[in-house]
């Protein structure tokens, strides 16, 4: 980037716009850069985000590295869910388990009465 010249922000409706027309009109990034004066890169990138997330998308600001730090918390009504249904399938487990050692059990002690 030549020294002197910021970063171009360009409008959710100028890149929806671009998208589109690049799609109906059939045109490769490289036309579509020219035409509407962008890198094709960043096209490829539009285009993308166009597909996988709609024209919403292309709205939401991805400037700057991602963030690495500590995880979304969760609200705490879907937390204690979580942890509900966590202690459940546990117990349910545990009562298969058991079951199955049960079951194992009364096979063996059938066995043995049959000889």
């Amino acid at each position: 980037m030549p020294k002197g010249v910021a970063n171009k922000r360009y409008t959710p409706e100028f890149k929806k716009k671009v998208i589109e027309t690049m799609l109906q009109e059939k045109l490769s990034y490289k036309e579509t850069g020219r035409r509407f004066g962008t890198d094709d890169k960043r096209i490829a990138a539009w285009e993308r985000i166009y597909l996988e997330e709609g024209a919403e998308g292309l709205a939401l600001e991805r400037r700057g590295r991602g963030s690495t730090g500590q995880p979304r918390k969760l609200p705490k009504a879907v937390e204690e869910d979580l942890l509900a249904e966590v202690q459940r399938l546990r117990a349910e487990n545990d009562y298969l388990k058991n079951l199955q050692a049960l079951v194992l059990e009364d096979e063996r002690r059938q066995r043995k009465k049959r000889r």
